[in-house]
């Protein structure tokens, strides 16, 4: 018979709960502040610039580049995710918005050669300014947050990658505010390009 194994009492999760709040908290606000203001006012640049913009990323990060391509849409960009069934094909003139930590993420690079090779410009975001995916970007953002595989490091306690895809969400929704509010679209207008097939 097999022994039972006793799972550990959370009796004393409410108190580290709390804890562990403040610990996100106070590491998101950090590295947010770190972020070069500058290269998110590029990126927000670029956007605007563009013609269509595509998105790609991996993971967690890809589905912080989902929610940034919703807001984009509601500002009336087109807007296409790469992997979509009904992405086209990327051109001069589009912008491939790419995010990975590491900057080493496969797909996520070989999509920002992809792109370069069809004449369209990248962004990249990344905490690695050597990496591959920072070599090939046009426009950089760094997060200086720890990578996913940065165990033990002294830039973050949270688990894998964690902090980058947080202050990812965090940058992009900044990108998105200084996008609208370089237009007179009121609220209302934008929530009319909101989906109405949930």
């Amino acid at each position: 018979m097999d022994a039972v194994v006793e799972k550990p009492s959370l009796s004393k999760a409410p108190a580290q709960t709390t804890l562990n709040l403040s610990l996100i908290q106070d590491e998101i606000v950090s590295t947010t502040n770190a972020i070069d203001v500058h290269q998110l006012a590029a990126l927000a640049g670029r956007i605007r610039a563009a013609e269509r913009v595509f998105l790609a990323g991996a993971g967690r990060s890809g589905l912080v580049l989902r929610m940034a391509a919703m807001r984009l849409m509601h500002l009336g960009l087109t807007v296409h995710v790469a992997g979509d069934t009904t992405t086209p094909a990327i051109a001069p003139g589009d912008l491939l918005l790419v995010a990975s930590g590491s900057g080493t993420t496969s797909g996520v690079v070989k999509a920002a050669e992809t792109a370069i090779a069809a004449g369209a410009d990248v962004a990249a975001v990344t905490t690695n300014t050597e990496s591959p995916l920072a070599g090939l970007a046009d426009v950089l953002v760094i997060i200086p947050a720890a990578q996913k595989t940065d165990h033990g490091s002294n830039l973050s306690r949270q688990y894998s990658g964690s902090l980058f895809e947080q202050s990812l969400l965090l940058a992009t929704e900044a990108v998105f505010q200084t996008l609208w509010e370089n237009t007179d679209e009121p609220a209302e207008e934008l929530w009319l390009r909101h989906a109405n097939l949930e």
